[in-house]
């Protein structure tokens, strides 16, 4: 308790709030829930949070703090930032046992608001998760629908244990559902569920399921054996063996720090991030990259795949080193390939971490999608049937828990409004 006083008491509660206003994605009341921690009402910093979020146990786990609401604080322009993602954490500890929590929260808007009005959310990640939430707040009748027989997408498959407790991600799950949000498990689009019988049954549906399959650079040799994408290694858990083996992790993000961290706990020999530009650009948060290299992790900053060799699987990698330059559209450094550079690497598996695509089933959902595949959105979260809603990843946002979650919650706001 002495830390989390000394953390609380570190805010200066300043007037212009740059945490909550430039640096969090949900507009968490962030120095008004630390005053209450600072006065030791724990009940009441949880009730300050949940005005904007239901997942305050996980996003002050494994948000980028330091590139969102730290990176803001002005305590540290000159020195250190406040704890603020430790702090939130602290307060849903506080109340981690207590199941109706957030129900005790909503209770009197769910009774005021109560409707007769459906809602469908198909997926229950962060966005999903959210949205029913704060619908559910609005006193409409939410069902998930899922295609797994448990909830929390990405934050149960996609991010590891280490990182992210499973306990957390439950009891954060079971707070939301005490709102009275019914759940089908084992639905998924176009095999036992279609979006013309939803329709029929409810006044809107909103698609939360997000995009999980890996995005390939295109470069020879990507068809090889024991060349994976890590977004399936971490839903699916189907290592292969890695004693023994080199491993090349190529991609600079979060999801490339947890396949690292992950195949050097399950026995690799060597692991190595392979990333076309700097360190300082890596959208990776600085406590993930510095805990990768406490675990053994090596990083080939500045470097970029030329080709995958080997006969029938892996057996070598070819890279180009890259040099940065600044070019005139461009908001930062540009990696350029520098001839002559070529060298190789032995290595047994690659892991593509490069960032995720939708599935391409969604293509068939006769829905309007945009250049990348995402399903297209109008500022109102609707898709080009306006019954129907999409958000998290699935929408292109940004590739955030907190942002997902955010589009969940407005997505939510857009739909109370209209049906």
């Amino acid at each position: 308790m002495e830390e989390i006083n000394e953390k609380s008491n570190y805010c200066l509660n300043c007037k212009t709030k740059p945490c909550s206003l430039k640096g969090c994605p949900l507009g968490n009341h962030i120095p008004q829930f630390i005053e209450q921690i600072k006065q030791g009402d724990y009940q009441k910093a949880y009730e300050i949070l949940s005005e904007t979020t239901v997942l305050p146990g996980i996003c002050g786990r494994i948000c980028p703090h330091q590139k969102q609401c730290q990176g803001s604080c002005v305590r540290g322009i000159k020195g250190e930032s406040v704890s603020i993602g430790d702090l939130e954490a602290f307060v849903f500890n506080s109340v981690i046992d207590e199941r109706d929590s957030l129900l005790n929260c909503y209770a009197e808007e769910i009774y005021k608001n109560k409707t007769n009005k459906k809602v469908a959310v198909i997926g229950g990640g962060p966005a999903g998760l959210t949205a029913s939430a704060f619908l559910a707040k609005r006193g409409i009748q939410v069902t998930i629908y899922e295609k797994y027989d448990y909830l929390g997408g990405l934050l149960v498959h996609g991010i590891p244990e280490f990182r992210l407790p499973k306990e957390i991600v439950q009891k954060s799950i079971d707070k939301i559902l005490q709102l009275g949000i019914k759940v089908k498990y084992k639905q998924q689009l176009g095999k036992n569920l279609f979006l013309k019988d939803l329709e029929n049954q409810y006044d809107a549906i909103f698609l939360s399921f997000g995009a999980n399959q890996s995005t390939k650079m295109g470069v020879e040799g990507e068809g090889l054996e024991n060349v994976f994408g890590g977004n399936e290694l971490l839903e699916y858990n189907l290592h292969p063996d890695y004693k023994d083996k080199i491993v090349a992790v190529v991609g600079g993000g979060n999801v490339a720090m947890d396949c690292a961290r992950t195949i050097k706990r399950l026995g690799a020999k060597e692991v190595k991030v392979i990333y076309r530009r700097a360190r300082k650009q890596m959208p990776a948060e600085d406590k993930e990259v510095e805990e990768a290299e406490k675990e053994g992790v090596e990083f080939l900053f500045q470097n970029n795949i030329v080709r995958i060799k080997g006969k029938n699987k892996v057996e070598k990698v070819e890279l180009i080193k890259t040099q940065l330059v600044q070019k005139e559209k461009d908001t930062r450094l540009v990696p350029i390939n520098v001839e002559g550079s070529n060298y190789e690497i032995k290595a047994d598996n690659i892991v593509m971490a490069l960032g995720s695509q939708v599935e391409p089933y969604v293509k068939e959902l006769g829905l309007q999608t945009n250049q990348w595949g995402n399903i297209q959105i109008n500022e109102n979260y609707q898709t080009s049937n306006p019954k129907i809603y999409a958000g998290g990843d699935l929408a292109g946002v940004k590739a955030t828990v907190a942002w997902a979650a955010y589009s969940g919650r407005e997505a939510a706001k857009q739909i109370s409004e209209r049906i």
